[in-house]
């Protein structure tokens, strides 16, 4: 039957034994143990956490109002960057001068030493890409307050200024780009006018000028041709009616052509008479121009009855009388020829003209490719620069909006607050950590005593390890000395447990006011 028991009860007896016999020392070892994690408790340190959380803004009021005109810097990339700004050298600089550890002038290998573990006591998270948590922890809570809430105001005036210093950067390189285009477009500006000054051909205009004067000159000769023909054609019919003329039609005297005159003039003036009186200016002009005729034709009677008087040796008074036909035919021949020496030269001039346009032609044609290029150089730099103006523009208008902080902002969200109790291990957990500890290792120690201790200390083992039955079993009668000295182990025991008692309770009462 003795087998079927438990063996962690069958150990109870023994544990309660030992316990009896040890008794002494487990309490020195409860108060060791127990006085161990007060001392720890009382001089571990504390720790006292400090946050401040910063809500970077994504837009505001004025972004929609700006749009297009300025370009404002997001501040999700600020968040992103948010533990660059907060661990800089400039902001841990001013973070020693806050918390105090500059007081005592430490040298630079100190001030890294301390950068690094403030950095170590230091967490930036961030949630939603902008809410910004600042955390840290110290042991003077006064200084984790004063260092959180410095960190706040670093990362939100750093970040402002970085922000500053962006845009004016970027207006800075827009303005310089703009000035490097002014010179590029003045350069090629300048190439393309000495150029077209140094080539008159490749002026604006003058390919279509030029095909507009080639196209009018071979109008013009076509029509010079068809005119030249057209004349050639009627002077050489002409000829052939010139060849079959007469240039002479009669042969008369100078009597005989007075005579015809006179004729004539007396025919006018019957005619003039039906109409108007003798008083009439033409009337009385034929009557006077009738008596000079009359009389050149009586002296010319003289002249001839005398030169027959004296013989044929006299002067020959025949008139020879032209055609009058041949005569304008003629003319018409004559103008003919000189409207076909005219027409010839203006074709010659013309076709000169004509191969000089052609070779000007070339000549633009070959120019056209260095002028197409300069203008393409020209183009491509006056919209770069037209374009880069529009941007410095929106530069400037960035700029002096991140001056007067309006494209984006910073609001402390959670500001930082004084600790007033320490997170972590504090003397309370070390207190009931102490009395567990000194509890539970004592036994311990016993239960390892009593289960490897290879003694026996009951009938119970006896039986279990020899496998025979115990008959009888002597009980241990304690001495009356051993029975005081059971008392001053009890009163020491009890002596040593209200000691411990008392420790704790008295560093618990300077806990409460603040002493210890």
């Amino acid at each position: 039957m003795s087998e079927e028991v438990n063996p962690l009860v069958a150990m109870l007896p023994v544990l309660l034994t030992e316990a009896k016999r040890r008794r002494l020392a487990l309490a020195i070892i409860f108060a060791s143990i127990a006085l161990v994690a007060l001392v720890v408790g009382v001089n571990w340190p504390r720790r006292y956490d400090a946050s401040v959380t910063i809500l970077a803004q994504k837009s505001n009021i004025i972004t929609p109002l700006m749009e297009g005109a300025a370009s404002t810097t997001g501040t999700t990339n600020r968040a992103g960057i948010a533990k660059a700004v907060v661990f800089s050298r400039k902001v841990m600089n001013q973070i020693l001068v806050t918390g105090g550890w500059m007081a005592s002038k430490p040298s630079p290998v100190e001030q890294d030493k301390l950068i690094q573990e403030i950095k170590s006591r230091t967490v930036v998270t961030i949630a939603r890409d902008n809410l910004i948590t600042i955390s840290y922890h110290d042991s003077d809570p006064r200084r984790a307050y004063d260092v959180t809430r410095e960190f706040g105001q670093l990362f939100i005036s750093e970040s402002l200024a970085s922000k500053k210093q962006e845009s004016r950067d970027a207006f800075d390189f827009i303005n310089s780009q703009v000035e490097a285009y002014r010179k590029k477009l003045t350069d090629a500006e300048d190439k393309l006018k000495d150029y077209r000054n140094t080539n008159a051909d490749a002026r604006p205009g003058s390919e279509t000028d030029t095909n507009a004067s080639i196209t009018q000159l071979r109008n013009q000769i076509e029509t010079a041709r068809m005119d030249l023909m057209e004349k050639r054609s009627q002077a050489a019919s002409l000829n052939a009616q010139l060849s079959g003329e007469s240039e002479v039609s009669t042969v008369q005297t100078s009597a005989g052509i007075y005579e015809s005159q006179l004729a004539d003039l007396q025919s006018q003036l019957d005619k003039l008479r039906l109409t108007y009186t003798d008083d009439y200016p033409d009337v009385v002009r034929v009557r006077h121009q009738i008596e000079d005729l009359r009389q050149q034709l009586a002296k010319a009677d003289k002249q001839q009855k005398a030169s027959r008087a004296i013989g044929n040796g006299g002067t020959n008074t025949n008139t020879i009388q032209f055609n009058p036909l041949y005569q304008q035919m003629k003319g018409q021949l004559a103008t003919l020829r000189a409207d076909i020496a005219a027409t010839s030269a203006r074709l010659s001039a013309s076709q000169s003209m004509l191969q000089s346009e052609l070779e000007r032609s070339k000549r633009i044609a070959n120019s056209e490719a260095v002028t197409s290029e300069l203008t393409r150089d020209y183009t491509v730099n006056r919209d770069v620069y037209q374009d880069l103006l529009k941007r410095r523009e929106n530069a400037r208008v960035s700029m002096n909006l991140d001056a007067e902080q309006g494209g984006m902002s910073f609001e402390v969200q959670n500001p930082a607050v004084m600790p007033l109790t320490p997170s972590g291990l504090r003397f309370m957990h070390f207190g009931i950590a102490g009395i567990l500890a000194g509890v539970a290792i004592p036994f311990g120690l016993l239960f390892g005593i009593a289960r490897f201790d290879p003694r026996v200390r009951s009938v119970e083992q006896l039986e279990s390890s020899t496998g025979l039955l115990v008959l009888a079993s002597v009980p241990y009668y304690p001495t009356p000395s051993d029975r005081r000295r059971e008392q001053r182990q009890n009163l020491a025991m009890l002596l040593i447990v209200l000691l411990v008692v008392a420790a704790y309770l008295i560093l618990f009462w300077l806990k409460l006011k603040g002493r210890a």
